[in-house]
């Protein structure tokens, strides 16, 4: 067990939050790599093995430039808000043939306004959310079973993310499952407090919720073509 985290964290994205520029950004660089970056990279080196249990087919990769941490400068090509920087720190966890973060994949987000654990797969391309939507009407009693059962209820409420006005117009309006069926984004998500993100048992918290999210996400990568 090991903390990775502290409330430098929270105060280095709060100053972030204030001063949002280059300038500010640039004096404050070691300090974002020592409470940031390199806590965020030990954390993610030793999500690893656990991971591995629950699918070999997910990627924890700790480097800091091209592996499951994101990057912390926004683009900012088509955003009115120009502001450089993002004020909360992200790991993606992919599944190994998964493309960028429209893959099923784990989550983890970390900041002032944000502290979140999350699964499963966001704004799928339109194919792939056919054939998720298309599994869902095949197996219907399977996915009631996943996302209906009381654990996961309590524990994750309803799938998260944004949904379609109507039901795709090749299925039954009344649908059983007519809101899953609308939906673009296929998400379970729950929120951590600071000190659970600061405590030294975050990692085996990390790895029973991810556990808990297994089945849905399996789900997924069967109905996408993929192995979990």
């Amino acid at each position: 067990m090991a903390n990775y985290f502290s409330a430098d964290l929270y105060r280095f994205f709060d100053e972030l939050s204030a001063h949002n520029t280059r300038l500010w950004f640039n004096a404050n660089k070691a300090r974002y790599i020592e409470v940031v970056r390199d806590p965020l990279s030990r954390f993610i080196a030793d999500m690893q093995a656990p991971l591995r249990d629950i699918s070999s087919n997910i990627v924890a990769d700790p480097r800091p430039v091209g592996g499951s941490m994101f990057r912390i400068y926004r683009d900012t090509r088509f955003s009115k808000d120009k502001t450089p920087y993002k004020t909360h720190a992200a790991a993606h966890f992919r599944h190994i043939v998964g493309r960028d973060v429209h893959g099923p994949g784990f989550y983890f987000g970390i900041g002032p306004n944000e502290n979140t654990v999350g699964g499963g797969i966001w704004r799928p391309e339109t194919a792939a959310a056919r054939q998720i939507r298309q599994r869902i009407d095949d197996r219907p009693g399977e996915w009631g079973k996943i996302v209906g059962g009381k654990a996961f209820k309590d524990r994750f409420g309803d799938l998260q993310g944004e949904s379609l006005k109507r039901v795709p117009r090749e299925y039954d309006p009344d649908h059983p499952f007519g809101n899953d069926l609308r939906r673009k984004d296929f998400i379970a998500a729950i929120a951590l407090t600071r000190k659970q993100v600061t405590g030294a048992d975050l990692v085996e918290e990390m790895i029973g919720i991810y556990a808990a999210m297994s089945p849905l996400m399996a789900f997924i990568a069967k109905a996408v073509g993929l192995p979990w």
